[in-house]
């Protein structure tokens, strides 16, 4: 996540304890024993959106402001010396700024957190306690990777930014003893909106190859998105194939790997088809130049990501006493906007064995 560019918390090691560990997986009576590890990851602050729920929750408004000023104090000292309750304004909204980027990211390279709990929301807009996390394969805004969530699915790809603005409202509300007129709590969920509204134009600019994105630019992703689940594409494998199109002569050869399902291939050519006409003609109106293009795409639509089918491969290998999984994955994910020869495996579209496999496809909190 770090080398995607993406707002978060991080892995400083991974240590074999020795011992077995039974977990029941799917909660569904049939657990077993696993290879026991520890994670330790680092972070400026494990301070969540949580921490505030529960004095507020309890009625402890003296403790809520100690918690509030030691936040600030520690963590956005920049604003020591504003007004208090301006102070507190701010750091509210600067909050839902940083919020509104980090999901940006997310929606950009097809991450699903899978537990957006108030106490997994970072209040400094870092990606915290991965949990049943996932990355897109066909691209499918529905999807979760959490199987605790598949009926209700609150924790889908497509509901991220939702489902963040509404933790934020719970924090408004946990936060709302500190302020004599709610206003502005409001403003900071307004701009929570409008950085996240600027932030997804910039990921269509920015995946498009393009050098600012309109309106109609925007309806263009919208109608790419709809192609992408109706045809079930790989939407890692397509973004980063579009800067291979022919300008001349636009196809859906560079695409050939990204389909999951050569029958919707067929039946829906011919939306495609006439999509890649109108992006084509979209490229040719704006002002950036063919390489400068081509650069800005592969910058921003990663060659590779942590499949899950890639992270269970390497666990499985590590059940079994080899370790070299984990470090060669982890040496491709360095570099994931890089080509790297050789390594073309790591890039592939998730495999049929792999669609309904556990660890693959489905995870929960004991994953």
């Amino acid at each position: 996540m770090h080398h995607l560019g993406v707002p978060t918390t991080r892995a400083l090691s991974l240590v074999v304890t020795g011992e077995s560990v039974v977990r029941d997986m799917f909660y569904d009576g049939h657990p077993r024993a696993e290879p026991g590890a520890v994670v330790c990851r680092a972070s400026p602050s494990f301070i969540r959106f949580g921490h505030f729920e529960l004095p507020h929750s309890r009625g402890d408004a003296p403790l809520l402001r100690r918690l509030v000023d030691f936040c600030i104090g520690r963590d956005y000292p920049h604003l020591g010396a504003m007004p208090e309750e301006a102070k507190h304004a701010e750091w509210f909204a600067q909050v839902c700024e940083r919020t509104a980027v980090m999901v940006a990211h997310w929606m950009r390279v097809g991450f699903v957190h899978g537990v957006m709990n108030t106490d997994n929301m970072s209040i400094l807009g870092l990606t915290i306690d991965y949990g049943p996390y996932g990355w897109v394969d066909d691209f499918d805004p529905d999807w979760t990777p959490n199987t605790t969530d598949a009926h209700g699915r609150r924790y889908r790809f497509g509901w991220q930014p939702k489902i963040a603005y509404w933790n934020l409202t719970r924090l408004a509300h946990a936060l709302s003893s500190l302020f004599e007129d709610p206003a502005p709590l409001r403003d900071g969920l307004q701009r929570y909106g409008e950085v996240f509204a600027d932030a997804d134009r910039d990921n269509v600019a920015r995946k498009f190859g393009l050098s600012d994105c309109t309106d109609d630019d925007v309806g263009l992703m919208q109608d790419l998105h709809v192609l992408l689940k109706d045809a079930e594409v790989d939407m890692t494998l397509f973004f980063r194939a579009l800067a291979d199109v022919d300008l001349a002569a636009p196809t859906l050869a560079p695409f050939a790997d990204a389909f999951y399902d050569e029958a919707r291939k067929r039946d829906l050519a011919p939306e495609f088809d006439a999509w890649l006409v109108q992006y084509v003609a979209r490229v040719q109106r704006d002002a950036e130049a063919p390489p400068a293009r081509r650069a800005r795409m592969q910058a921003v639509n990663p060659r590779y990501v942590l499949r899950n089918y890639l992270a269970q491969q390497a666990i499985d290998r590590a059940e079994q006493g080899d370790d070299a999984g984990i470090h060669e994955l982890l040496d491709v994910l360095r570099r994931p906007y890089d080509d790297q020869p050789g390594r073309e495996p790591f890039a592939q579209r998730r495999p049929d064995w792999a669609r309904n496999r556990a660890g693959c496809s489905m995870l929960s909190c004991s994953s």
